[in-house]
């Protein structure tokens, strides 16, 4: 019997182009080939020639073996002549049934195909890995964000490295050769088996460096959320501020002011919309959250201008209503000054000598500024109308207080003239009541508020005594009375404070 032998099978393994992809310019290979179980041929037996001359069958006697064995032995150089050709036409220089360069060959495929895995896997992690550090860099400058760019830099170095390696090793052994022998495939297989360790290996430090990105890749996810809302809100800030110049407008007012501030931030509306990869997502965070805050003050001011305007028309109306009543009463000032130097001393009234000239410029400069308000609300500077309103407010209040203070002066002499004992007897109590407090719980009173009180005491009886007088000063007496009635008031906070905190 002759055997046909097996025709050799080429499997393809990975193929990997060198000369592109970021891991070390290799980015891609095709998945190992499909190993196709060997193909055998039937085994022919060839039949006795039989013809017209060949003796007739004998019957299955004992005489028929042999003649039937020298026919089979003559048949059978024929036979293999016929059929040894055909079985090396396919030009095949395997064994017929494989041995020990057939299984090394297997198992150095085997190796190739999981270094083949072991790159991808590795191909693939860095990939993700680059997208991380591209989010860091676009939102975090910190030291610790730059550190990681050099860490990664350097893993980067050490991958391609590793991918080298392997590629050395794919391109070194074909193992598809039909004449690889037993020692090739097993030095293949160290080889690729060596190179799938050092991927591995790479493979888990950049494992670990991932895991350590975790808090900056968390902090820079979280700016990037915020992104996109910030920056909507902004466009919406803008809009609303617009819509409301627009309404104020609609109502007659002109808003220059406000115009011109909506105006001036339409560079960083032009900025926001260039967006973050322009301009960096701290940056534009910041930019949004600055153009929000502008763009609110300047609608909620159009949204107040209205109301604003017929403010300040009030009170115009109100302050020159108030200036004309401050003109009625300065002008009774005099006779108020004439009855004080008429009955009481030069003390009592010298101070206010000056009001009603005090008190008729303080009006003119009222009314002046009055008239620039009404100019500044007509052409609708309301800023400057406020500030100029605000100013007359503050002299009307002065003006106010000196003619006041003449009035009250003669009513104050009056009252202390007709009786003394009145302001005597108010500021005796008051006297007697913080010493009542400093000896309450004591034998002795605390030098720190004996002494106060009793240069009180002493300064009443001068006073009172001052009163005797032929022409006596009772401004004099006035303001020393109510000096007595502050020293006394604070020496019962004192005593106050210090019981209070003891206790606590």
């Amino acid at each position: 019997m002759t055997a046909i032998p097996e025709q050799p099978y080429s499997p393809s393994g990975p193929r990997v182009d060198s000369t592109r992809g970021p891991l070390s310019g290799v980015t891609a290979f095709r998945a190992p080939a499909f190993r196709a179980p060997a193909f055998r041929a039937p085994v022919f037996r060839a039949p006795a020639p039989r013809g017209p001359l060949s003796p007739a069958p004998v019957s299955r006697g004992r005489t028929a073996g042999p003649l039937r064995d020298a026919l089979a032995l003559t048949a059978l150089p024929l036979v293999a002549v016929l059929v040894l050709p055909a079985a090396f036409a396919g030009g095949g220089t395997r064994r017929w049934f494989g041995g020990r360069a057939e299984n090394h060959r297997a198992e150095a495929q085997a190796a190739k195909d999981a270094a083949a895995a072991a790159f991808y896997e590795l191909d693939t992690a860095q990939r993700d890995l680059r997208i991380s550090i591209e989010t860091i860099t676009a939102v975090d400058g910190s030291p610790a964000a730059r550190r990681a760019v050099a860490d990664f830099e350097a893993l980067g170095r050490r991958i391609d490295e590793a991918s080298h390696t392997y590629i050395e090793a794919v391109d070194a052994h074909d193992l598809d050769r039909d004449d690889l022998d037993a020692s090739t495939a097993s030095r293949a297989r160290t080889e690729l088996t060596a190179a799938k360790g050092e991927l591995d290996r790479v493979k888990r430090e950049l494992d670990r460096f991932t895991d350590g990105l975790g808090p900056l890749l968390g902090k820079a996810e979280t700016q990037l959320a915020r992104l996109a809302p910030a920056v909507e809100r902004a466009r919406q800030a803008l809009l609303a501020a617009s819509n409301a110049l627009d309404a104020a407008r609609a109502a007659g007012l002109r808003a220059d002011d406000l115009a011109a501030r909506l105006a001036a931030l339409s560079p960083e509306l032009t900025r926001l919309n260039q967006g973050a990869g322009q301009h960096g997502v701290p940056q534009t965070l910041e930019r949004a959250e600055r153009v929000i805050r502008q763009a609110e003050a300047i609608r909620a001011e159009a949204d107040r201008l209205p109301e604003q305007a017929a403010e300040t028309g009030r009170r115009l109306v109100s302050l020159r209503t108030r200036a004309q009543a401050l003109t009625t009463r300065s002008e009774q000032v005099e006779p108020v000054l004439s009855e004080l130097r008429r009955r009481f001393s030069a003390a009592c009234w010298q101070d206010l000598q000056g009001v009603p000239d005090v008190a008729a410029e303080n009006v003119r400069q009222a009314e002046s500024k009055l008239a620039e308000a009404g100019t500044a609300r007509d052409e609708q500077r309301w800023a400057d109308a406020t500030a100029l309103l605000s100013t007359v407010r503050a002299l009307l209040n002065t003006t106010d207080e000196a003619v006041s203070a003449a009035g009250d002066r003669l009513r104050q002499l009056n009252a202390v003239q007709k009786d003394p004992e009145q302001e005597i007897e108010r500021t005796r109590f008051a006297i007697r009541d913080a010493q009542r407090l400093a000896m309450a719980g004591r034998h002795t009173p605390d030098p720190r508020h004996a002494h106060p009180l009793d240069d009180a005491v002493a300064r009443l009886e001068r006073a009172v005594t001052g009163l005797e007088d032929r022409h006596p000063d009772y401004w004099h007496f006035l303001t020393e009375t109510e000096a007595v009635r502050r020293s006394v008031a604070e020496v019962v906070a004192l005593i106050r404070e210090e019981r209070g905190g003891s206790t606590g």
